[in-house]
């Protein structure tokens, strides 16, 4: 059928590779107004969404650019933070260390001011004590010394000035034998 078709449009003097010119004239009006409807209506449709992506991707990139930069600088912020902190911690550290030896110092100054007052203290008490017991001693070596004297002489030697005297004398003759021994 195809064929006879083209025979009897051959026959009338149609060209079948020229097209109708009503069916350019109807194509082209319709493309037209399909043209003008897409550049009018959905072009501008399709220019906005692409426009607000970009914007928003952009707008994006700049937040989470603005983001890292503040993280950046807040990190940077609590590293020195970090570091002022560990330099305050060693000077304190520093400090107490220099405290405690500063009141051990003192403690030991004062340990040892504390011992040579107790030593002065013993040996004023000491050397208090043993004059009392001389002065004890030489009383009574004395009195024995007298009475012992004056049993052996027979008579009573109460002359407290001639007794003093003996006692002086026998005392000092007991101190030069008791040097004399131990020089040797």
């Amino acid at each position: 059928m195809i064929t006879a078709e083209v025979i009897l449009a051959a026959s009338e003097g149609a060209n079948p590779l020229v097209p109708n010119v009503w069916e350019i004239l109807v194509t082209a009006v319709s493309f037209a107004v399909l043209l003008f409807v897409v550049k009018k209506f959905i072009a501008p449709t399709f220019e906005k969404s692409y426009t607000d992506r970009v914007e928003a991707i952009e707008g994006g990139l700049e937040k989470a650019e603005e983001a890292q930069a503040e993280a950046n600088a807040l990190l940077e912020q609590y590293k020195a933070q970090l570091m002022d902190a560990r330099t305050e911690a060693n000077t304190i550290r520093e400090t107490a260390r220099a405290e405690g030896a500063q009141i051990l110092a003192d403690l030991k100054a004062k340990a040892a001011e504390e011992s040579a007052r107790i030593t002065a203290q013993a040996q004023v008490t000491i050397e208090s004590e043993r004059v009392a017991a001389v002065n004890s001693l030489r009383s009574e070596v004395g009195t024995l010394a007298t009475s012992l004297a004056g049993k052996i002489v027979g008579e009573a030697l109460e002359d407290d000035a001639r007794s003093n005297r003996v006692v002086e004398r026998f005392l000092a003759d007991l101190e030069n034998q008791t040097n004399a021994g131990a020089s040797k």
